[in-house]
């Protein structure tokens, strides 16, 4: 799963005691393992080698220069959503061909901005914005090579906030209308239509969703041939899951034994925008214990992350396992699950200083007796951690470290309180 162990009551981020990084670098703290990350980019990619699929890491998951940097070197091409994305992915080197930009909103400057940058793919999301990617290209004087993302009404059963592959979500193209947008957008000179995108939503724990989507798509594909469209490319998206309550995610492999023989002879580009599945697990998030104290029935732990640090608990009422850095050894476990109940715990919330009731990382958890003062980690924060965090409550951003082994370096400074009111003072 990660390599977040528990050595002599200590956990460690691959070599180095978590309690250091704290004390160098203050809390809260974003920790990521390198080898964590690599591994699961690494799992991906050779799960999918037989279709020699390009791996677009999808930044937006966790888009730090320095994890973006170490995946362009890994072999992994990348998906972006925004202009300032594709900024991130020219700043670390990438290849601007081996990029897709997705996105059911871009605007026009982002879009002279990636024809300018040469992106490899766009990912259009309806047929408006295919008429305006082609007004713009022409007047550009160049061609963009264009994905129609469809809409295969496929049902992931994961969060409703991240379904996005059924009908009547905002993204895509109705399936029954993607045939009249190639026969009215296939003479266009300056788009070249040729590829098929789908995305089911994120965190899709079965891989039935997805042979159910891919034989939906190679039937227009074949449909689409048939009157003359030459599709050279299917782009499934992303959404794998990865370990946040035990181990229900499932392994690249097994994703791959089901779909790699439905694409193994379809004569397509197959891409691939994995993002949760590589860097969830790379990262936890440390956080220092303020106060304690009851009120009612209720034993409330505070620290000093918040939901402006880690949302996803308030947005989605997602679970992350929390746990002391330091516990004496019967109380060390590689279990991360939700009803985890171990001798000696006690009941509680993990609660943040914002000024909202929302504003939790976990609730009703079982833990060891808490005190002021004591390190807790959250783990499985590298996706949707950081990149999600804000200055509410004018509360500045943690800093990054980056773990390799038993050498760690800061990969971005902790904010200041100059840095809130910078941009203010015009």
């Amino acid at each position: 799963m990660d390599d977040f162990v528990y050595h002599d009551g200590q956990l460690h981020a691959e070599s180095v005691p978590v309690e250091r990084l704290a004390k160098e670098h203050g809390t809260p703290l974003w920790v990521y393992s390198k080898q964590t990350l690599l591994a699961h980019y690494r799992r991906i990619d050779e799960a999918f080698s037989p279709l020699r699929a390009t791996i677009c890491y999808a930044i937006k998951s966790c888009q730090n220069l320095a994890i973006c940097r170490l995946l362009r070197e890994a072999g992994a091409a990348f998906d972006v959503v925004s202009g300032g994305e594709i900024l991130r992915v020219i700043e670390v080197g990438a290849d601007p061909k081996r990029v897709v930009f997705a996105g059911v909103g871009k605007s026009d400057d982002e879009i002279r901005l990636a024809l300018k940058t040469g992106i490899g793919w766009f990912n259009v999301e309806s047929e408006e914005e295919l008429a305006n990617l082609a007004d713009i290209a022409a007047k550009m004087g160049t061609t963009a090579r264009v994905a129609l993302r469809v809409n295969p009404d496929v049902d992931p059963h994961t969060h409703a906030y991240t379904t996005t592959g059924k009908r009547e979500t905002k993204f895509g193209v109705d399936w029954q209308k993607a045939r009249g947008v190639f026969q009215r957008f296939s003479k266009r000179q300056s788009i070249s239509l040729h590829g098929i995108h789908l995305h089911l939503g994120s965190q899709v724990r079965t891989v039935d969703p997805y042979v159910e989507a891919i034989v939906r798509a190679l039937s227009l594909i074949a449909e689409l041939r048939s009157v003359g469209a030459n599709i050279r490319a299917i782009n499934l998206g992303g959404g794998f899951g990865a370990h946040y309550d035990g181990v229900e995610a499932l392994p690249a492999a097994d994703y791959a034994n089901r779909i790699v023989p439905l694409l193994i002879d379809c004569g397509l580009d197959v891409l691939f925008e994995p993002g949760r599945s590589i860097s969830a697990n790379a990262g936890i998030l440390l956080t220092r214990i303020l106060y304690t104290k009851s009120s009612g029935t209720r034993r409330f732990i505070i620290v000093d992350a918040a939901m402006n640090d880690l949302i996803r608990p308030a947005l989605y009422g997602a679970f992350h396992f929390v746990w002391p850095a330091k516990v004496s050894p019967h109380m060390e476990t590689t279990q991360r699950i939700a009803t985890l109940d171990l001798p000696g715990c006690e009941t509680v919330d993990i609660v943040g200083p914002v000024c909202e009731s929302g504003d939790f990382l976990a609730k009703d958890r079982s833990l060891p007796p808490l005190h002021r003062g004591d390190l807790l980690a959250v783990f499985t924060a590298g996706a949707y951690g950081m990149a999600m965090s804000s200055q509410y409550n004018s509360r500045p951003r943690a800093a990054e470290v980056l773990v390799e082994g038993s050498d760690f370096r800061l990969i971005r400074r902790r904010e200041t309180y100059e840095d809130l009111v910078a941009t203010e003072r015009i």
